[in-house]
């Protein structure tokens, strides 16, 4: 077959298998996602023994540093590849819940109950535990997926989806359920977002220019964020030593991800006390600072902050700072620069906090806490399969439930309509 037939007939194959998935039973699901935790124990040796391959060409590519790391399958890797499954199997199934349920005048009663979406696409790089993660998350909300990852670890997505679809054969579930598009040939994602009569949803999780790719080829609805452009807001009323471990925790726990803290407001009212001892700490840890004249004037030895980088997502330790004369000012900031994924104030002022989780728009607003807290994992969600900053039909971090959607379901005792 050619590679568009190729992609037409998995899409197909996918969307029978998810009218199967939609009416599995909760255990069966559960027994199955066990079972793939299993069996990624038994076979530690064959993931890793493909993944040295990926990690081979890798390095022959020049790839190095944190992407090495990301690629890298260690036995920690497996061994939280598994639990996530485990811990997935455990989450209560949204498949079948009624979300609410009212009486109409005329005796009618109605409600929502949450169903899977149906075929859901994951197009991402990097990382083979996003493999599993996705698949278990997909498969326990009733769905079928079509996974497609970066080509440099095309051996460890494939022999892992394989052990995936084994399990399922296993459980009696249609292995079809889960499948990858094993080519790195770019025009299979071209392919793929043609597929808008199979596939119900696109989930992009890379780079930037990836995800513009999708949503610009996709047929289909896209789930995306573009990038984390996030802030932290020190009010007035905040406690500077909270404020200076969270401001530390969001910008140097992990500076290369999505939810760590690129932009740094400060309230006038404390910024000659606060700016000095954040940046002290700021800058033993290795981060450069990028501040306004403001905040030149305070730390005379800062770089100055260019107009570009009050919207950059930096993703290393570079810290935008910006002192502001008031929350209105804060807001304002945000709205012109933020990228809707995370926020938060720092504040004693319960009045203060409550406005701005009003006005702020985005997809989680914190008040004294990192913005490190959106995750899915961290939020309770149990695991997630992304962090979307559109808003339909999700938004924020994507667990079990965010992929399913509602039906109305009516019960009447003979009502017809006048």
């Amino acid at each position: 077959m050619t590679l568009a037939e190729t992609i037409q007939s998995m899409a197909r194959d996918a969307r029978q298998a998810s009218r199967r998935m939609a009416k599995a039973e909760a255990d069966a699901k559960s027994r199955a996602l066990g079972a793939m935790a299993a069996i990624i124990r038994e076979r530690r040796d064959r993931i890793q023994a493909e993944n040295r391959k990926d990690l081979d060409a890798a390095a022959k590519a020049g790839l190095a540093g944190a992407t090495l790391d990301r690629l890298r399958v260690t036995d920690r890797v497996l061994e939280e590849m598994a639990a996530s499954l485990e811990e997935v199997a455990q989450l209560p199934d949204p498949v079948g819940a009624i979300t609410r349920m009212w009486t109409r005048p005329n005796g009618l009663q109605v409600g929502r109950m949450r169903i899977p979406l149906g075929v859901i696409c994951i197009i991402y790089e990097s990382r083979p535990n996003v493999t599993v993660d996705a698949a278990g998350l997909c498969l326990k909300a009733g769905n079928a997926v079509i996974l497609r990852g970066g080509s440099e670890a095309i051996h460890s997505n494939a022999v892992l989806t394989e052990l995936l679809r084994e399990a399922l054969r296993k459980g009696g579930l249609p292995d079809q359920a889960v499948q990858l598009v094993a080519t790195t040939d770019r025009l299979a994602v071209t392919e793929l977002l043609r597929q808008e009569d199979h596939i119900d949803l696109v989930i992009p999780r890379g780079g930037e220019s990836l995800i513009r790719f999708v949503v610009e080829h996709a047929k289909m609805p896209v789930l995306k964020h573009y990038k984390g452009v996030c802030h932290i807001f020190v009010d007035q009323d905040a406690d500077l030593g909270m404020a200076e471990t969270i401001c530390m925790n969001a910008k140097v726990q992990r500076p290369g991800v999505c939810n760590a803290m690129e932009t740094l407001l400060v309230h006038e009212k404390v910024a000659e006390v606060f700016l000095p001892r954040a940046a002290r700490a700021l800058t033993a840890a290795g981060v450069e600072l990028r501040g306004c004249p403001r905040t030149l004037a305070i730390l005379p030895g800062v770089k100055a902050a260019t107009a570009e980088d009050w919207g950059m997502e930096f993703l290393d330790l570079i810290l935008a700072v910006r002192v502001v004369p008031d929350m209105a000012a804060a807001v304002k900031h945000i709205e012109t620069y933020g990228s809707q994924h995370t926020d938060a104030i720092v504040t004693s002022n319960y009045g203060r906090a409550h406005q701005f989780l009003q006005l702020v728009d985005s997809s989680v607003v914190l008040v004294n806490a990192s913005t490190r807290f959106n995750d899915g994992y961290q939020l309770g969600l149990g695991a997630e399969i992304g962090i979307s900053t559109s808003k339909l039909h999700a938004f924020g971090p994507m667990g079990v439930e965010e992929l399913t959607t509602t039906k109305f379901v009516v019960y009447g005792n003979g009502q017809v309509r006048q």
